[in-house]
């Protein structure tokens, strides 16, 4: 699924998004040593442009599960959206054509074997100081589930707990 899934490729506004951005390609779909943040004292961008850019984004978030984060890390600035959370959409865009033949594929493998794997921004989030933890489950060679989750930081205990209890389950 390439860029045609977003379904605003002729529109005037993914147009215009894409002669301003000046066409150069991103290896990334976000950048990885800069975070986004509410930016209080940033230009404001018009709201309904960057909900459209937001959703056609989560529509291809379905079948690119390499976008799912950023996307959803900028979704969370659509109520008030500035300058530098334009940029990070627009980055996104940039990344998009570097990986139109990206998407998910299911191979007929007899390997059942279920196999999870865990990251966590420890407090990484500059406005509520939230953590981030995602994960992603194969059966055999194949993605069958996803997740991204914010929490706050009262919340480090209890995960750890799961985590805990979790690995034990998945020993016995």
């Amino acid at each position: 699924m390439g860029l045609h899934a977003l379904g605003m490729i002729d529109s005037p506004h993914f147009s215009s998004l894409m002669a301003s951005s000046e066409v150069k390609h991103a290896h990334t779909p976000i950048g990885t040593t800069s975070k986004l943040s509410r930016d209080e004292s940033g230009d404001p961008v018009d709201p309904p442009l960057y909900r459209c850019m937001i959703g056609g984004l989560l529509y291809l978030t379905a079948s690119r599960p390499n976008i799912s984060f950023s996307v959803c890390l900028c979704a969370r600035y659509q109520a008030n959206p500035k300058q530098s959370h334009l940029s990070a959409v627009k980055r996104i865009f940039k990344y998009l054509p570097r990986t139109v033949n990206y998407g998910l594929w299911y191979s007929c493998d007899t390997n059942t074997s279920l196999v999870g794997y865990s990251d966590s921004d420890w407090a990484g989030c500059l406005d509520d100081r939230k953590s981030t933890s995602g994960g992603c489950f194969y059966i055999g060679n194949n993605l069958v589930s996803w997740y991204s989750k914010n929490s706050s930081p009262s919340h480090f205990p209890l995960q750890k707990q799961n985590i805990l209890q979790l690995a034990a389950a998945a020993v016995n």
